[in-house]
């Protein structure tokens, strides 16, 4: 990783996030770390012209062939391991395929991530495993699910009460655990070119920004954190960035940086605080 710029100092990216600036932020981090020319990549907005072909999702190999009680059973076994070996600074990412692709080399360094991802997964899917890192004492619990809900035909209310389960299971079984809740993050409208696209396209991205709104309301009655991913990725018409998408509901490599440096700054600036 390059030094970072003299131009942009630590204190001032701290001030920015201080004041709720996360975008602005994340922006200077990018700027920081890949230079002038990427940073322009990653933030201009791309036209994508309709025979532009996309981008394969992540290869996960064997993997990603498994059903879903082997992926479950999987998991118990890499939390249980964590369990045994006590890794300083654990940290769980829990959700559905957006966790589970996300590149290892791209999370935030100096924690140890234990990835509790699931392919397809749902809220209610999520509630009723998360006995199975019951016992590994993390540090903070990333939580991010609820679009494969909206694409399975949930409505709101149900979406909503299962979030507030998963926050308040976590707060019972983890006091010590700062637990996150992250926004559902948009789908890219039109530009869609995922498999379930007309189910995808059943979904007004309103709707998403919406539920995020009353998901905030509820982490913060709840009493633990919000991290509002959703602006980080959203274009002009309020669909995901093209850039930041494979297929218009999974995450580029481009994608996955912005999450990443969104993980730094707010663990920098919201986590290590409380600490």
């Amino acid at each position: 990783m390059a030094t970072p710029a003299k131009t942009f100092p630590t204190w001032a990216i701290l001030s920015l996030v201080t004041n709720g600036l996360l975008l602005l932020a994340v922006i200077l981090l990018l700027l920081r770390q890949q230079g002038v020319a990427a940073f322009l990549r990653t933030i201009s907005p791309i036209q994508v012209k309709a025979d532009t072909p996309s981008q394969p999702p992540p290869e996960l190999g064997l993997r990603h062939k498994l059903n879903y009680q082997q992926w479950v059973d999987i998991l118990k076994q890499e939390a249980k391991v964590a369990v045994q070996k006590r890794p300083p600074r654990l940290t769980i990412l829990a959700g559905d395929s957006l966790s589970l692709w996300f590149p290892p080399e791209f999370l935030p360094e100096n924690r140890n991530w234990l990835n509790q991802g699931i392919s397809g997964e749902n809220s209610a899917g999520l509630l009723k495993r998360l006995e199975l890192f019951d016992r590994t004492q993390p540090e903070t619990i990333f939580v991010m699910i609820g679009i494969n809900d909206l694409i399975q035909g949930s409505s709101n209310e149900i979406i909503l009460n299962n979030q507030r389960q998963i926050m308040r299971y976590l707060r019972k079984v983890h006091p010590k655990t700062q637990i996150v809740i992250q926004s559902i993050l948009p789908h890219g409208g039109e530009q869609v070119t995922w498999e379930g696209r007309e189910k995808l396209l059943a979904i007004p991205n309103r709707r998403i920004r919406k539920l995020n709104q009353r998901l905030q309301d509820i982490a913060i009655t709840e009493g633990v954190k919000y991290l509002d991913l959703h602006p980080l990725f959203v274009n002009n018409q309020g669909n995901l960035r093209s850039q930041l998408s494979t297929d218009g509901l999974h995450l580029s490599p481009q994608g996955y940086l912005v999450w990443s440096s969104a993980l730094q700054l707010y663990s920098q600036m919201e986590l290590e605080a409380k600490r």
